[in-house]
């Protein structure tokens, strides 16, 4: 009995660090694969080897997550699966509110009395929605301005700059994802200024239902935390937090199904779908 015993758990300890063995040559090919993907390179093969590390880990919770399937959204392996979060909160949530006066002036929140709003609204299928750009690492925001004739793709790099009273075209100042120096030559050319500018009452979900009724709103969130940065599908319910850091317009808002209420919103990391109305 002693040596059948012996040899059962010589067995378990086999197939355990066989498993081992494969589950780690499965992760090298998919973080292979996965670099290919994304163009991912590295300098050199330390720095591989910690990144191989960190998609490893993120891998699981991913996966862990979706298995458990107690939310109502999903989580994929994007193209942030070899930071840590701290990583990606540092190159991806650049947003620091401005406490300094802005050089328009504020205007009183015209918004206030509406009462007819309809059920649900998305801008998108109403045409007010530019194609969503990658911010890439440059701590810039996503900018919507629909108070125009038709929608006008502006600069978001020019925007950033600081500049409310000459907007230009994104197809004269094309946004690149750096910092640089501004081009004298193109400034000539803006077709928008900025006169005023209303600030929706704040901690007012009721508020922001009008504003967003009428127009796409800039909204600033705390989009940190890992299920915020592999966010894939579906109305994310996760942790608020309450670090100000990025830049995100609601676009629109409505109901599933269910009946969960949800805000959809427009992120610059490529897309990021709907976010819970609590």
């Amino acid at each position: 009995m002693q040596h059948l015993l012996i040899a059962f758990f010589f067995i378990l300890v086999n197939q355990a660090t066989s498993r081992k063995l494969h589950d780690s040559s499965s992760i090298f090919e998919r973080h292979e694969e996965w670099m290919k993907k994304y163009g991912r390179v590295y300098k050199d093969k330390v720095e591989k080897q910690r990144r191989i590390h960190i998609f490893k880990r993120n891998v699981e919770f991913i996966e862990s997550f979706n298995a458990a399937g107690n939310k109502p959204y999903k989580l994929s392996i994007n193209k942030f699966a070899d930071l840590t979060s701290e990583e990606f909160k540092a190159s991806r949530n650049g947003y620091r509110r401005n406490k300094q006066a802005i050089l328009v002036k504020a205007t009183p929140f015209k918004y206030a009395n509406v009462t007819d709003l309809p059920t649900s609204m998305d801008w998108r299928k109403k045409g007010a929605v530019t194609p969503i750009k990658d911010q890439g690492d440059c701590e810039s925001l996503e900018q919507i301005y629909y108070k125009l004739k038709g929608v006008a793709g502006l600069s978001q790099l020019w925007s950033y700059g600081g500049d409310p009273q000459d907007n230009y075209s994104e197809a004269n100042y094309p946004y690149n994802g750096t910092n640089g120096t501004c081009n004298t030559k193109k400034e000539a050319s803006h077709v928008a200024n900025i006169t005023s500018y209303e600030v929706v009452p704040a901690k007012s979900e009721a508020s922001l239902m009008k504003a967003v009724a009428n127009q796409p709103v800039s909204v600033s969130i705390d989009g940190s935390g890992l299920e915020f940065q592999f966010y894939n599908a579906g109305v994310f319910t996760g942790d608020c937090g309450t670090e100000i850091n990025h830049g995100v317009t609601a676009v629109g808002y409505g109901t599933t199904t269910n009946g969960t209420k949800y805000w959809l919103v427009k992120n610059s990391w490529a897309a990021i779908g709907v976010r819970k109305d609590t």
